[in-house]
């Protein structure tokens, strides 16, 4: 198999959240190839991004748009669009958004990682409920979602192989835009995570940006019912508001260094995770840590809980069905080390190795239809 002239395209470098975990993974393994975007906040890049080849679009030199960068919505299918990768063999795109509406060429092959078809098309109330703008604003955007829906549908059917990140996201694809989708669970670092041999201590723990489509003040009520002892690890607009709910035996610490933040995930009794996620990277950096989870039954939770082996999962997204959890925790006997590998199955290197195979064998059949179609050509 020759070497293939590889490009990585992302939708926006101006986070460091999962899918941006994902780019970086890429980037170890084709660091040569150059990545894509329409914008980059360098401030905000993941440390192993720093020597990548990032290339930007003219959305760039935008005034503003790092801080407003979700008003812009309307811009990025156009910035896609003039990304210039018609002469690699091998696009890959990190898409919740854009990214798979870049243009191929030809003789390309055009793999596209689905963190989730696009929020701002499809699920309008939850992606602009952060960004703070008059409410006419917010039904003048939404006018724009239907355009957009075509936009995303058209573009994803022009994508050679789709891999979702998670089972809900294969059933948004199928629901959305007709097409059948793989399922390749996104890369989790776990060897930055280490079961401590002490005892756990007697607190829950949520690490969590505090936005309220995430649910947290279900944990928040739910413990101080409870009386017992929650930390809150995270900021966000919502942190007022569940300040305010809040009783005595639960703490707000804001942000908190990445060590710090392992060291409370070894030493909780358990995570609480009531929100739904397309994934969620972050119960399984708790189970790397040996700790399980009280999940709400749904999203990306479903892929990574093993009910009563890994954590604990509530049905309804209610304060009365995650105590009914909480009080359930302490009848089981967790398994650290089971736990602990189980989360190795989601690894890196486990996300690499199938990532590369699926390439490998998306070439072979490039190269087997274009030497029968030499074949076919000559008599």
């Amino acid at each position: 198999m020759r070497n293939l002239k590889v490009a990585i395209v992302h939708d926006y470098l101006n986070q460091m959240g999962g899918a941006e975990r994902v780019v970086a993974v890429l980037h170890k393994m084709f660091p040569e190839a150059p990545i894509y975007t329409t914008i980059v906040d360098r401030d905000k890049l993941l440390s192993e991004l720093e020597d990548a080849d990032i290339r930007t679009t003219w959305m760039q030199r935008i005034p503003g748009i790092l801080s407003k960068f979700k008003l812009f919505f309307w811009l990025y299918p156009f910035a896609v669009r003039s990304m210039n990768v018609k002469d690699y063999d091998l696009i890959l795109s990190s898409s919740s958004a854009y990214a798979k509406g870049v243009r191929k060429g030809s003789r390309s092959i055009h793999v596209c990682y689905c963190h989730t078809p696009m929020r701002f098309a499809w699920n309008f109330e939850s992606y602009m409920e952060s960004v703070q703008v008059p409410g006419f604003i917010k039904r003048i955007a939404k006018w724009f979602t239907y355009p957009l829906q075509g936009w995303d549908k058209n573009n994803s059917r022009q994508v050679d192989y789709l891999i979702a990140n998670s089972s809900i996201v294969k059933q948004r694809i199928k629901q959305w835009y007709a097409m059948n989708a793989s399922i390749i669970f996104p890369p989790v670092e776990i060897s930055r995570f280490s079961i401590d041999e002490e005892k756990p201590e007697d607190y829950l723990l949520v690490v969590s940006r505090l936005v309220s489509y995430k649910k947290i003040d279900l944990a928040v009520e739910a413990c101080t019912r409870l009386g017992k002892k929650l930390f809150v690890i995270g900021d966000g607009p919502d942190r007022q508001r569940l300040e305010h709910l809040a009783g005595d035996t639960v703490t707000f610490l804001g942000r908190k260094s990445d060590e710090e933040v392992v060291r409370y995930m070894q030493h909780c009794q358990a995570l609480i995770f009531p929100g739904i996620e397309d994934f969620g990277i972050t119960p399984l950096e708790v189970n790397a840590c040996g700790r399980p989870i009280i999940a709400y039954h749904g999203g990306g939770a479903l892929d990574t809980i093993i009910a009563e082996k890994t954590g604990l999962f509530f049905d309804e997204q209610s304060v009365d069905s995650l105590s009914a959890a909480i009080r359930r925790l302490d009848q089981y006997d967790w398994n650290t080390e089971w736990i602990r590998q189980h989360a190795e199955k989601f690894s890196e290197e486990v996300f690499m190795k199938r990532l590369q195979s699926s390439i490998d064998g998306l070439v072979r059949a490039r190269e087997i239809n274009a030497k029968l179609m030499e074949v076919e050509g000559s008599y």
